[in-house]
């Protein structure tokens, strides 16, 4: 698999690519592609890069996404050159977690690279989490396990080649859900991939109580554009979301220790339902 995103996200649905691309055809949408909780936006962007949208709506409520996606959009060059200029080290990581942690005091481009140097030194791109290797370097791999400059300088290229077709967002996903009948012409689609119900807290700085998901669930009733929602696969989930369709399947995680994963995919109604192909259903997410 060639990987499209920059950035590392333990649950990344980037291997969902081929199983969207199959909702686009089963269903003929051919408009914009959106995401309420981005994070890599590893699915939008294999879409985008292969045509089977027009735009693509990139959206998460945490400032430090947004502002690495706003930067690498934007402020491509710029960017670029503080990937290639930025040595990593211990001494580099307590810095960028310092300006992580301070958004107030630096600008949107710098916010922003500090979120993308953290995610690729962290374990399993976690921004609260520890880094790759330990604050003494011991461990069996070192913080540039997975920072790889040419290769993550041509993904951000490559990025920086469709910002035009690429819209950034800030907003939380209720208020978005607010909005995106009028954000998205007909035939487009939007794929939630909310924080996981069971073991989100740990996992990321913005993270969901039982009501929130109850909330989200409800907006959906309001929405007349097309959906697809994947969760942990958990009693409360299948309980909000009882009467959608829905397809079960099992992943392996790789977050903290590699383990296995139920997980449950809903349905709009409007959507012609596409099964989950055996090969993802058993696939192996590498957070690379």
């Amino acid at each position: 698999m060639q990987f499209k995103t920059p950035l590392r996200y333990p649950g990344g649905k980037g291997k969902f690519a081929d199983f969207v691309k199959e909702i686009f055809e089963a269903n003929n949408l051919s408009g914009d592609y959106l995401e309420p909780y981005a994070g890599g936006s590893a699915v939008a962007l294999d879409l985008l890069f292969n045509e089977y949208c027009t735009n693509i709506h990139i959206n998460d409520f945490d400032i430090a996404v947004y502002n690495f996606w706003k930067s690498v959009t934007v402020n491509t060059e710029s960017f670029l050159q503080l990937l290639n200029d930025t040595t990593i080290s211990m001494e580099e990581w307590y810095k960028q977690k310092y300006i992580l942690s301070n958004p107030d005091l630096h600008s949107e481009l710098e916010h922003g690279f500090a979120t993308f140097f953290l995610n690729r030194t962290n374990r399993s791109g976690i921004l609260k989490g520890g880094v790759i290797g330990g604050k003494n370097q011991n461990g069996n791999y070192k913080l540039d396990a997975r920072y790889h400059k040419e290769n993550l300088s041509k993904r951000i290229e490559k990025i920086g080649e469709y910002r035009d077709r690429i819209k950034v967002h800030n907003l939380d996903a209720l208020e978005l859900l607010g909005q995106v009948d009028n954000l998205l012409p007909e035939h487009s689609l939007m794929y939630l991939d909310p924080p996981y119900y069971v073991k989100g807290q740990g996992l990321y700085r913005n993270f969901y109580v039982h009501d929130d998901h109850v909330k989200i669930r409800e907006a959906l009733d309001n929405v007349k554009s097309k959906w697809i929602v994947s969760y942990d696969n958990c009693d409360p989930i299948k309980e909000i979301y009882k009467g959608c369709k829905k397809d079960e399947y099992v992943l392996n995680y790789s977050a903290h220790s590699t383990s296995k994963g139920q997980e449950i995919m809903f349905f709009c109604d409007s959507i012609v339902p596409v099964e989950m192909p055996k090969k993802h259903k058993q696939s192996e997410f590498d957070f690379s």
